[in-house]
């Protein structure tokens, strides 16, 4: 299975569009910043085509508020990223996009390809976000998604484990303020919360097979930990060196080191799907942690990066700061060889990630691909994601692969996502019939399939409001199915309230 995994994702990577069709379409994309511009021919014989000069402009001060950018023929930010601005003595560019945020960590890419902490999404991923320019220098965004929803987990199988139906709410939001710093500097604050806590509960919410963290001293099965009413709080400085080079410190509490793909909320091939992954605790469950100080550098279409952290995940006390630690660390790579792709590699060692077993550690490996393209006018592209981890502790790797994609036709959303999860008896707490002496060494594989669909009701104020449904078939292995059942069908209803594709405010 995983073998033929790994195929499929390099030939589907392989086969992918690598370029969309800009005309028209609303969404900001980017230039392609990992090719040199061509020069241009003269434009005639008695006159020559000059790069305009902006020497003299301060475009943090124009007031851009009356543009809409999400119509037809709207202003392309992107493509600024190819403008030719005036250099400096040491032949270097100092750069700031005209009338939007540039990317978080850098004066030079757009902010397209801003992921979660200061991981790296791809140049032409959309944004449903709410922007803001004040007259004082500063930019503001603004993101969030709130589902209300009612999901039934296990339904063809009533008396066996982890079947429940109920309704719940699982939400974020987050906002981000940028303003550049001199010539070259550029500061970023963001602050994400959840409120996971009030309208999710303490416990979590039912989700079939998902394991991590713990409640009432007793670790989560069949359940998805709520995330912590403070998520990130973090702040980030970046300084260009040039139009190609950057280096930038990261510093949160809570915030998100230089592990894995971007986190499951902001990758917008998962923007459909209500629920976390079950390879969560593989990929990218450092997203929140209590003490984050990173520091990286990016050359052209490279970026490396090395993050000290708190290893401990948050506690049951979702309202809490929790103890900083800095006992742990990981460190990135990371290439946007095009603007519709990015991948990465990363490992960290992680010290004691689990309350409930004190004294273990992991050493986590991660790899990914992320893939975005439009194609159309109005909200009509397809984003897509392969990611694998590694969880190895105590000579045994536990390995995660997951493949999703949403493909988004105007009003209408169709989204999948697949997993191939390998847990331990221990991790899944089954009885010692199963595990034996060292059930932390017997091993299971969990299949999950889950496909879905939405339309979008309407659109008003810059807000969506969507109306969807999903359903997920899972292949347990079969040590599992006396638990489980066979083949468990799971399904959920649901409305979903976030910005529209962005537009200027």
């Amino acid at each position: 299975m995983k073998t033929i995994f790994i195929n499929l994702s390099l030939l589907a990577v392989t086969l992918l569009p690598a370029s969309a069709q800009h005309a028209g379409h609303s969404m900001p994309m980017a230039a392609d910043t990992t090719r040199p511009k061509k020069e241009q021919p003269p434009a005639g014989k008695d006159r020559e085509t000059k790069p305009m000069n902006h020497d003299g402009m301060d475009h943090s001060k124009m007031d851009h508020s009356g543009m809409n950018h999400s119509g037809t023929g709207s202003m392309n930010h992107g493509s600024m990223a190819g403008m030719s601005h005036a250099e400096d003595a040491m032949g270097s560019v100092s750069f700031s996009p005209m009338g939007s945020m540039s990317h978080a960590l850098s004066r030079n890419l757009p902010m397209n390809r801003n992921g979660s902490g200061t991981s790296w999404m791809p140049d032409q991923t959309p944004m449903y976000a709410y922007m803001k320019h004040s007259d004082g220098g500063w930019m503001y965004m603004l993101h969030y998604s709130v589902f209300l929803r009612h999901t039934n987990q296990n339904v063809t199988n009533p008396d066996k484990r982890g079947r429940e139906a109920r309704i719940d709410a699982p939400n974020w939001a987050m906002g981000m303020a940028q303003r550049t710093v001199g010539k070259r500097g550029l500061f970023t604050a963001k602050l994400m919360m959840s409120l996971d806590p009030l309208t999710v509960g303490n416990g979590g919410y039912p989700l079939l097979f998902q394991t991590g963290e713990s409640y009432r001293g007793e670790p989560l099965i069949d359940r998805q930990h709520p995330h912590d009413l403070f998520s990130e709080l973090s702040v980030s400085y970046s300084h260009a060196f040039s139009r190609d080079a950057d280096a930038f410190v990261y510093v949160g509490y809570p915030g998100e080191p230089a592990l894995g793909a971007p986190a499951f909320m902001h990758r917008i091939s998962s923007f459909n799907n209500p629920d976390s992954p079950l390879s969560h605790h593989w990929i990218d469950a450092t997203h929140i942690t209590f003490g984050v100080a990173t520091a990286g550098f990016r050359y052209k279409i490279a970026k490396i990066e090395f993050s000290q952290f708190t290893g401990r995940e948050p506690d049951e006390f979702r309202y809490n700061f929790d103890k900083p630690r800095f006992d742990s660390y990981s460190y990135r790579l990371s290439v946007n060889p095009t603007p519709g792709l990015a991948m990465q590699v990363s490992q960290g060692v992680i010290k004691n990630p689990e309350v409930l077993n004190p004294h273990g550690n992991v050493r986590r490996t991660t790899a990914s691909v992320l893939h975005s393209t439009s194609f159309g006018a109005g909200d009509r592209y397809m984003t897509s994601s392969l990611i694998w981890g590694m969880n190895s502790h105590d000579g045994i790797n536990e390995n995660a692969y997951l493949a999703e994609t949403s493909l988004q036709l105007g009003r209408l959303a169709l989204y999948g996502r697949y997993e191939n999860v390998t847990k331990s008896a221990e991790e899944l707490v089954l009885p010692v019939t199963v595990g034996g002496a060292n059930p932390d060494r017997v091993l299971l594989n969990v299949d999950n399939l889950t496909l879905g669909t939405n339309w979008r009701l309407l659109r008003r104020a810059n807000t969506d409001l969507v109306a969807g449904t999903q359903l997920t078939v899972s292949l347990p292995s079969q040590q599992l199915r006396a638990f489980y059942g066979a083949t468990p069908l799971s399904g959920q209803l649901y409305i979903r309230l976030t910005p529209a594709l962005l537009v200027a405010r």
